[in-house]
């Protein structure tokens, strides 16, 4: 399998780069004009027509960096203009030497925004990795004019305003077109927030040595699709349904049929070899109708369900099942069976009611129910869904999948995954069925938990890409089951 990229919080960031500084001579100078240099290649490569640059920059030494990238703009002809703050002159002795350089070669320094009007592009150079609150007044002044410029906007690092670490935006934040991170990619620019800021993402590691990393481990890991074929062989010539996993999915209270068969249809797209239902008598015609190779079975109050659970490999538990006493039936059956379990929807919220530990279990939740699980609000998940999801992982010793704009796997005792696929058209009722069904189809084909949800929600995720070619308004989760079939058999 291709190795999912690395990524890292702001305290391995800085810990790399003292130990890169050090092992290039001990003067971080180098680092920032190596730092400089590669931001102004990236602005000529993307943006080779803008001869009108502002450069804003920061009092440390991201500023530093702007300093360097507007030395080089201007020795190369461009019109260049530094906008700073007033009171926001380099502080750090690195700032201040980049900045003395670009002043040597005739550059100009701007305290008025005014500048940014006739702008053909903007640098954002202002705080990088070291903003995790909400900027001042003046500060978030100044961003909100970047934002109203119209320019396209290179962000340095990370756009500012923006919580590296988490994805936060916790005030006003820079909207980049794109985000040149330096020698490591930054958590926090892949989740939540941050999608609405940074653009498109690149890296430069700055011709770092292999050294300057000794020591110091990723604290997440962004998969893509390229990690899907290591993960999904194809299946030898002499195999049989029974090999591939028989998912029970159980829910489909009134009212909400469409649900458990939604999961069924997707635990069958990709890949399960058999697929029982257990749903309310009225839903199994209609299932029956829509996908003829599920096993659907009416499921009341006189019908003990401890034969299809004996006989199922995963159970995917939650889809439509709300929480009247015939739901908590089910969900006490399913929990007490010790099967492996995808646990989604109500039955997520009747764990909440009920807590206990589900060592066996991968649990999907969007942030509304993640925070009922963890006792917190919603925004409070958002604010650090990387916490949120080690804390529910942690508090229910289960995988979890953290769903929403790149979302997050996290496991006991693992490095976090950032799921790099989905669109906001998959913000629609249903998807989360479609998802739990996926996840438990490959539980079922013998992944392991960490790997069947990571693997799941990108599998998911790619689908939901696929199907938006036409157009993200108007997805539905059915439009993704061609999709999953052809996706769940890479090359």
């Amino acid at each position: 399998m291709n190795p999912p990229a690395e990524l890292f919080d702001t305290a391995a960031a800085r810990r790399i780069d003292a130990q890169a500084t050090a092992v290039l001579g001990g003067d971080g100078y180098v680092l920032m004009q190596r730092a400089g240099q590669a931001a102004w290649q990236c602005a000529l490569q993307h943006w080779p027509q803008a001869r009108r640059i502002v450069v804003a920059c920061g009092p440390g030494n991201n500023g530093g960096d702007g300093y360097v990238l507007a030395r080089l703009a201007c020795q190369s002809g461009r019109e260049v203009r530094v906008l700073h703050l007033p009171d926001d002159a380099p502080r750090t002795p690195l700032a201040q030497r980049a900045c003395t350089d670009y002043l040597a070669v005739g550059g100009r320094v701007e305290l008025s925004r005014d500048c940014l009007g006739s702008a053909e592009l903007v640098v954002d150079a202002l705080f990088g990795i070291g903003l995790s609150r909400a900027p001042t007044a003046a500060a978030a002044a100044l961003v909100e004019a970047i934002n109203a410029a119209g320019a396209p906007v290179l962000a340095l690092d990370v756009p500012s305003g923006v919580d590296a670490d988490s994805g936060a935006v916790p005030g006003a934040a820079v909207h980049a077109t794109r985000t040149l991170q330096f020698i490591v990619a930054h958590r926090g620019l892949h989740t939540g927030d941050a999608l609405e800021h940074a653009g498109h993402c690149l890296l430069d590691v700055l011709d770092v040595p292999a050294e300057a990393f000794a020591g110091v481990g990723a604290t997440a890991s962004r998969w893509n699709a390229a990690v899907l074929p290591g993960l999904l062989p194809p299946r030898r010539a002499n195999t049989h349904k029974g090999e591939s996993g028989h998912v029970l999915c159980i829910g489909g209270n009134h009212g909400s049929g469409g649900a458990v068969m939604l999961c069924a249809e997707a635990a069958l797209r990709s890949g399960a070899g058999l697929v029982s239902v257990a749903t309310r008598a009225l839903h199994v015609a209609p299932l029956l109708a829509r996908c003829p190779e599920a096993m659907v079975h009416a499921v009341e109050d006189a019908f003990d369900p401890a034969g299809l659970l004996a006989r199922a490999g995963v159970v995917a538990l939650g889809p439509g099942l709300g929480q009247d006493d015939w739901a908590r039936r089910l969900w006490t059956a399913a929990l007490d069976s010790g099967k492996p379990l995808v646990v989604d929807a109500d039955a997520l919220n009747l764990l909440a009611a009920a807590p206990r530990p589900l060592p066996q279990a991968i649990l999907t939740p969007h942030p509304g129910e993640a925070a009922r699980l963890l006792g917190v609000d919603a925004a409070g998940v958002q604010r650090d869904r990387f916490a949120a999801a080690y804390a529910l992982a942690t508090r229910f010793s289960a995988v979890v999948v953290l769903k929403g704009a790149g979302s997050v796997v996290a496991a006991p005792g693992a490095t976090p995954r950032v799921i790099a696929a989905g669109n906001p058209g998959m913000a629609v009722g249903g998807m989360g069925d479609l998802l739990t069904g996926v996840i438990a189809a490959l539980r079922a084909q013998g992944l392991p938990a960490f790997d069947a949800a990571s693997a799941g929600a990108l599998l998911h995720g790619l689908a939901g890409d696929a199907a938006a070619c036409g157009g993200q308004r108007g997805l539905l989760p059915r439009d993704l089951l061609p999709h999953l079939r052809a996706l769940s058999n890479p090359e």
